[in-house]
């Protein structure tokens, strides 16, 4: 039987000519095509003689438009397809044919006006609506748009189309009726809504992405400066106790000195070295700096340093602790208002086997705003003492102890 149609290999197109499979291939760069038995699928819609040339063509137009019965034409409008294309042969004249062509002027082609202007109040640029029904073949607003659906990923999608200045267009087709371009419209505009949210949605999502980011290196960058403040008053004392040191011993070389000139000026022999009396005691005045009382913040890391060293034989105790410990902080963080989140039972044998019965865990919670009550049966933090901005410090603490497998050693 001889071929009636086309068949893209590439992907699955029927095409009803050469030249349908031509342009098919200037739009996709597809170019496996073979000779196929199977007819080009035509249904006519009864209500409204639209065309279509595919099942998934007939039911979009149904649900655009409600139409539902459509007539088989296709036995009527199959026929075996030509394969016959334009040869080119290598004379004189064709090639100055060539070379006349590639001169020729390139122009924006002519499209439906009317069609391109529905196409621009329904929000697409002229570059586009142009292009879309240029390589629709002017068939129609709805095949403009189905078009532009197709192709909206194209690197050109909004460049305008140039032909060469005597090509033909053919005569454009009626355009979709009134209550087609309202759906139509209606359509589009709630696609681009929900891809407006869902931009909206991604770009929320990185600006919390990146507000958390910006909080752990505010947090880290406090920690290093309460660090090196420290370090710093740290060497300050050590700076004035040599100072200290240096001027005690000058002091007591001068008295030596002075001591050894008057028994000479008396006539007595100098003092043996063996017998000489150790020199008074003189109670100095230490001066310090004034000391700056420990932060929330140091008197946790130091709470979780103590309790790491008394526990050094079993990481994986002291891990669980601080596991623990971060859950019961979070779980307050989070719900401060749940009571049952910051009334702890000191009793409760889970309690005890992961934080109990390690010295510092207590501490570390009473650190953080927790207090004993019922004579020593509960730990309890009220609901006007919840200070947030220790919770947090607590929680970056313990996230640090946790991830650092050296904190604790130095």
């Amino acid at each position: 039987m001889a071929g009636v149609s086309l068949k893209c290999g590439d992907c699955g197109a029927l095409l009803k000519s050469v030249e349908e499979a031509q342009e098919h291939a200037e739009l996709t760069s597809h170019s496996n095509f073979s000779e196929s038995t199977e007819p080009v699928l035509n249904l006519l819609c009864t209500a409204c003689s639209k065309p279509c040339r595919s099942k998934t063509e007939s039911d979009l137009h149904t649900k655009r438009t409600g139409h539902t019965e459509f007539v088989d034409k296709t036995s009527e409008a199959t026929k075996p397809i030509s394969l016959e294309v334009p040869k080119v042969g290598a004379t004189a004249e064709d090639s100055v044919t060539a070379i006349t062509n590639q001169d020729e002027e390139m122009v924006v082609p002519e499209v439906d006006k009317k069609i391109l202007e529905e196409l621009e109040s329904m929000g697409f640029s002229a570059a586009r609506a142009t292009r879309a029904l240029h390589y629709s073949g002017n068939a129609g607003l709805e095949a403009a748009v189905t078009w532009i659906v197709e192709h909206e990923n194209d690197p050109d999608i909004d460049q305008m189309p140039l032909v060469p200045a005597n090509t033909k267009v053919e005569a454009p087709k009626p355009s979709l009726t009134p209550e087609e371009l309202k759906a139509k419209q209606q359509e589009l505009r709630e696609r681009a809504r929900k891809k407006k949210e869902e931009e909206e949605k991604r770009t929320e999502r990185e600006k919390e992405k990146e507000r958390i980011r910006i909080g752990k290196e505010l947090l880290e960058a406090k920690r290093i400066e309460e660090d090196n403040e420290r370090k710093r008053i740290l060497a300050l004392r050590k700076a004035e106790k040599e100072e200290e040191r240096r001027a005690r011993e000058k002091i007591k070389q001068k008295l030596e000195e002075d001591k050894a000139e008057r028994r000479r000026k008396l006539g007595l022999p100098p003092e043996e070295p063996s017998v000489s009396k150790p020199s008074p005691v003189v109670e100095e005045k230490k001066s310090f700096l004034p000391v700056r009382p420990a932060t929330k913040s140091e008197q946790m890391r130091e709470c979780l340093r103590s309790l790491k060293q008394n526990h050094k034989e079993d990481d994986a105790r002291v891990k669980r602790a601080f596991q623990t410990l971060l859950t019961y902080v979070g779980n307050v963080a989070r719900s401060p208002d749940e009571e049952k989140f910051r009334k702890i039972r000191l009793t409760n044998q889970s309690f005890q086997e992961r934080v109990g019965a390690l010295k510092g865990g207590i501490e570390f919670l009473e650190i953080c705003g927790f207090e004993k009550i019922d004579g020593g049966e509960f730990l309890f933090l009220p609901r006007d003492k919840v200070d947030m901005a220790v919770l947090n410090s607590a929680g970056s603490e313990l996230d640090s102890a946790i991830k650092n497998p050296f904190f604790g050693v130095l």
